[in-house]
């Protein structure tokens, strides 16, 4: 287990360190930062001093050492749009982008895997083609669209949601929700939705396929010979081994609702990192650029250790490959 453990620590270290250069590369090939801190009307010396003060002039390896002491310590410098420290740029967006992404996987997951679940045992009803359907579309319709459907249809038309904003929030130390008013949730569910629609039709379709191959397996048949009822067939046994490569999927997913959620947040003007991104991408802020590479980078390696961990530890099998290997 140790060993399993360090394996992927070092391996996480090595994907932050080749992350962590090709956010350094931005600052050597996209722009020059002292043109857009000094603008065009710099004199050389003003240049010099300020490229001197930056470390600018320092060889290459250097500057990349001192990047990297400084990203470890959460350090990006200063946004060259909003001229305030990127780190608490980040940590300001940060709790919408968090709470819009576990509401939207909350949904993915308690809609989806019944719906999977439904697909699977009753594979010729009608209801369960209606689910197939659905969830082609899901698959098929790009996000931006499925957002603005959803603005014309409830926002427009019927007026039950609003179309952008995250509504009133409430100040918790350093976090800021708008989960604990009911303004927040009224403003979330519109976004979340949207987020979710993709990530529900993949669950629901793998929880399908991976039900209709746990059915067949043989300790199912030997488990409906001995006369077990159906619902401790399917619930207690095919369901529970269903679910393992289906929580490594939704790990996965979840810092894919994070890292991606920046086409929901544009649509719907949620003030989270997706957005901040997007306005530093327009303005080659290349400071946020790096700094959201970085911690999305961060997030995947964290939650892809952690699911790698879950799943060695409710797999069985993995304990027994890995013992006997040793």
């Amino acid at each position: 287990m140790f060993a399993f453990i360090l394996r992927r620590l070092i391996q996480a270290v090595i994907v932050m360190i080749a992350v962590a250069f090709i956010s350094f590369m931005l600052f050597q090939y996209v722009g020059d930062p002292v043109t857009f801190l000094l603008g065009q009307d710099a004199t050389p010396q003003q240049i010099a001093e300020l490229r001197s003060a930056l470390g600018l002039d320092k060889p290459f390896f250097v500057q990349f050492w001192h990047f990297l002491l400084n990203a470890a310590q959460g350090e990006f410098g200063i946004s060259l749009r909003q001229g305030a420290k990127v780190s608490s740029l980040i940590a300001e967006r940060f709790p919408a982008t968090f709470e819009l992404a576990m509401v939207a996987a909350l949904l993915a997951l308690v809609i989806g895997v019944p719906m999977g679940v439904y697909a699977a045992l009753r594979r010729g009803s009608f209801m369960s083609q209606v689910f197939m359907t659905l969830s082609l579309l899901g698959v098929s319709l790009p996000t931006f669209l499925i957002g603005i459907l959803l603005i014309l249809i409830f926002s427009v038309h019927l007026g039950w949601f609003p179309s952008f904003g995250r509504g009133t929030t409430m100040q918790l130390g350093f976090w800021s929700t708008g989960l604990l008013s009911a303004k927040g949730w009224h403003h979330i569910i519109l976004p979340a939705i949207t987020l979710a629609v993709f990530q529900l039709t993949l669950i629901m379709r793998l929880v399908r396929a991976e039900m209709l191959e746990v059915l067949r397996t043989d300790y199912i048949k030997f488990a409906k010979a001995r006369g077990l009822s159906n619902r401790t067939i399917y619930f207690g046994h095919a369901l529970k081994n269903t679910l393992v490569p289906v929580m490594t999927i939704t790990g996965l997913q979840l810092g894919g609702l994070i890292a991606f959620a920046i086409i929901t947040e544009t649509v719907f003007q949620w003030p989270g990192m997706g957005l901040l991104f997007i306005q530093a991408v327009t303005f080659a802020d290349i400071p946020v650029m790096a700094a959201y590479l970085c911690l999305i980078a961060l997030i995947f390696v964290v939650i892809n250790l952690v699911v790698d961990l879950l799943y060695f530890a409710v797999d069985p099998r993995l304990r027994v490959e890995k013992s006997g290997g040793h």
